[in-house]
Parts: C-alpha cells; structure tokens; sequence
C-alpha cells in the first residue's frame, strides 16, 4: 500500500512510523516511512537532521520517549491508543492505530504479536496552546472516580499542605507504588518542598539532594532537563534516566528504585513542581498516565494559588530592598504580644539599630547609594543577629526582637554588631538596647530602646560633627 498516500488523505498531521521486532523480542529504532507535515510534526527539529526520505530515522530529526513508547506498545500489542499531554511547551493530542504489513488499519486488539517482524502504526495529532477542557472530561469510569477522589482530597482542606499530602497518598494507592511524591517548585524563589503521603519532608529533600551534590532547585532543573521538554517520563526501567542523568540514576539504584513516572506540573507554562511515582505497577502504565495527566492539570492550579498568596504574605511582611521584616510584619508582631494572643517570652532583648549617615549619602551621591548602604547595613545585622527577629521600621531604623536571650549574650550581641560596622568604613549605627524580664509592657521597652538610641547617635554626632547633616542645615538656615 502506498503510505504516503495514506497519510495524506489527512487534514491534520500525520505519519505511519516502523520498527522491527528482532528474534531476541528487543526492538529496533523507529523510523518515518510517511509523513504528510514534517516541519508542523518535528516540534524539536534537529538542524543537523537530513532531507526527508521513506525509512530515516526518528532520532534524526528529534526524541521523545514516551511517544516512541506508544508507537511501540500499538503496533506490538494490535492496540489503539490515545494520549493528551503538554509537550514542548503546546498540548499534543495524539492517536495511535497500528496498521498490518499492508498498511490497514487494525480495528481491534489482538494478543500482542512479538514475533520477529516489521511493525507499523499510525500516529495521528493536533496541537494547541491552550488545553482541551472537554477532551480531558472524557475518560473511563475508573479514571474519572479516580480523577474525582483526588480533586475532594485537594479541597478537603483549607490547608495547602495537609491537602497535598492526602492528595499524594491518592495517587500512591492508584499507580500502587512503593513511593510516591510532589516536589513543589517556585521559580522565583528557587524554594522547593518534598510532600508525601506522611506530610512535607524536609529531612529527605535535604538527604537525597546532599547525596547527589545538588541544592534542591538544581535537582528540580535537572529533572526538567531530563524531560527533555515533554511533560512525563514513563519508565518500566531505568535506562533512559542511566542515559540522560547518570547522578540521578545512581541516586535511584541507592533507594532501590526499578521503574519511575514522572510528571511536571505546569500552571500557564510555567514550572510549579513535578509528581513522581516510583516502584509502580507497570501493568497499569496507560490508566495512570491518562490518571495522572488530569490530576496534575488540577494540582498545577492549588499549587500556583498557594505561592500567590505566599508571595502576597511575603511582601506584606518582608521589606523589598533590604528581605528583612517590615514595619507592617513588627506592628502586627507587637499587636500580639500586647493583647496576649502570643505569649510574653519571659526574657525579652529589644535593640534599636539607626543606620547613621544615610541622608548624606542620600543627597551626596543619590539615592541608588542610598539604597546599597542600607543593603550593607542589613547584611551586618542578619550576621550579628541572624538567629532573631529583624524589622526595618522605617528608612534608616532597624528594631530587632530577642526572646528569650540573657542580659548577657544580649550585649554580647550588640558588641558584635559595633565590631562589624567598626570594620565596615561607611557602615555606622546608633544603638539602643534594653533586656527585660518577668511582666513588661513591650511597647514602652521599645519606647526606652529609642531614647537610648537617640543618645548614642547624639554621641556619634559630638564625635563626627561632620557628619551631622541636620546641625549643617540649621547653620546654613540662620
């Protein structure tokens, strides 16, 4: 039969693709013997890739695992199959029907044929952007209950955490896997959490990314580039990671891993995690990808929703030149201590650090400088008092909260932070400290911190007169 003639009979992409089934049962590379839209097909196209001819090589032109996996599942099992996945950054639509060696199309599956042979199958897609809503809606019934038991998981719960983990433990019961996670991804911050049907682990993302020597992020970035641009890896073996990831592999090999699905949760394109599925029935690999290939669709959005609203909070609390805490996140902080909705610490050091100097800088060299100096100043503080609470309470005043901490380490604290900025040249504070203990009111403490800080920088001021910009322009107005 005359497959290209076949295969354009089609309105919409299409190609017939072959293999030979070899006398030890293994299988031979695929290669195109029809297409009817090579450059709409080839979403990766290799610039080194020849001239179209009937028999190249797939490979030649680009890869795709789990497209080749499906050319070889239908032509060696008689079997139609579908797949819905986001690929290179589009959704693909794909049909899979195997042909006989005269190009006909099988209508109904057969026991799988493994003799030696040459196979064939038709594969048949469209692309788009956005996703098919009604396609993703029409699945069988057990992939439909699944899908639903999984989404009231995800909504059971206000709490983004306890949801996820129920969720996952769903999906662990379905691919009946021996492990089963989300690791959730923020680009922006480069923050990633590990979450199981136990809860967040934080110990075994730590311990697995330590073992390969890679942050979390850099796993996550490996992982992306492991998929190679397509949404899912389905592996029965771990050949294809030995191949791409030699770091991960040995890392799978040392938990005892044999076969693995992992998907990446995208939300709009953009990265959000990956859910990943390990020691899994690998009869059930169709139902749980056309599983997972839903539920990852819904997770993408509770995952994107909850690092909106983090990065809300984040920016309601965190100063945005300096990431220390704001005024906002320090009134809220002492709303609480005063009204009792948190505990009075029975210790309480409370310091008032004025960056000195700044209104020079300012008007001297501009405000970008300004800005740097803060940025050094915030720098020194974290190193002196990275174990507690550090508000930037206005432009150039640092109040910094220590529960439960000595008089003594106290001014320990404070003497380090005057030998930083000493070995700093343009870096100077005024400081004020006050230690508390017993029943306090922590707003009139804060309000002794300020008045001796205001002593020490009128100290500075005696010492450096130079310096003091405000008795300057006194001057200059009289």
């Amino acid at each position: 039969m005359d497959l290209q003639a076949l295969v354009n009979k089609f309105k919409i992409i299409a190609g017939v693709y072959a293999f030979d089934i070899l006398p030890d049962g293994s299988y031979s590379e695929i290669r195109i013997m029809a297409i009817n839209n090579l450059k709409e097909m080839m979403f990766n196209f290799n610039s080194d890739a020849p001239v179209f001819y009937p028999g190249v090589p797939l490979r030649r032109y680009f890869t795709e695992i789990n497209m080749e996996k499906f050319i070889y599942s239908s032509a060696v099992n008689n079997e139609p199959l579908y797949s819905y996945v986001n690929a290179f950054g589009i959704w693909i639509k794909g049909f899979y029907l195997p042909l006989d060696e005269e190009g006909n199309i099988l209508n109904e599956k057969g026991e799988p044929n493994t003799s030696p042979r040459t196979a064939y199958c038709l594969y048949i897609t469209t692309r788009s952007f956005k996703p098919d809503t009604d396609y993703m809606s029409q699945h069988s019934d057990e992939v439909s209950s699944a899908v639903m038991n999984i989404s009231l998981k995800l909504h059971q719960t206000p709490d983004f955490y306890q949801a996820m983990t129920a969720a996952v433990g769903e999906v662990k019961k379905i691919c009946k896997a021996e492990w089963c996670a989300l690791y959730t991804v923020d680009v922006n911050s480069t923050q990633c959490h590990f979450i199981n049907e136990e809860g967040e682990k934080r110990e075994i993302i730590e311990e697995f990314s330590s073992d390969m020597g890679r942050s979390p992020f850099e796993v996550a970035m490996a992982w992306k580039e492991d998929l190679a641009d397509s949404d899912c890896l389905l592996l029965d073996d771990l050949s294809v990671i030995k191949e791409r990831d030699p770091i991960w592999y040995k890392s799978l090999c040392d938990y005892g891993i044999r076969n693995i699905i992992l998907y990446a949760v995208r939300n709009n394109n953009t990265l959000v995690g990956f859910l990943w599925a390990a020691n899994y029935d690998a009869k059930k690999m169709m139902q749980i990808k056309e599983t997972l290939e839903l539920t990852t669709f819904l997770i993408s959005a509770v995952i994107a929703n909850h690092q909106f609203v983090s990065q809300l909070e984040f920016k309601s609390t965190v100063d945005g030149l300096t990431q220390l805490f704001n005024r906002n996140s320090m009134n809220e902080r002492v709303d609480k201590l005063v009204s009792g909705e948190t505990n009075l610490p029975n210790e309480m050091g409370v310091v008032l650090a004025d960056l000195n100097g700044l209104k020079n800088v300012n008007d001297d060299e501009g405000h970008d400088a300004g800005d740097k100096l803060l940025i050094r100043a915030a720098a020194l503080l974290k190193l002196a008092f990275g174990d507690y609470e550090i508000y930037r309470a206005g432009g150039d005043e640092f109040f910094i909260f220590c529960p439960d901490i000595s008089e003594e380490k106290l001014t320990q604290q404070v003497q380090q932070l005057r030998t930083l900025a000493d070995s700093t040249p343009d870096v100077s504070f005024a400081v004020g400290y006050v230690h508390v203990t017993g029943k306090y009111d922590i707003r009139n403490t804060m309000k002794t911190t300020d008045e001796r800080m205001y002593k020490d920088k009128q100290e500075y001021y005696r010492l450096h007169p130079e310096k003091d910009r405000r008795k300057q322009n006194r001057s200059d107005g009289n």
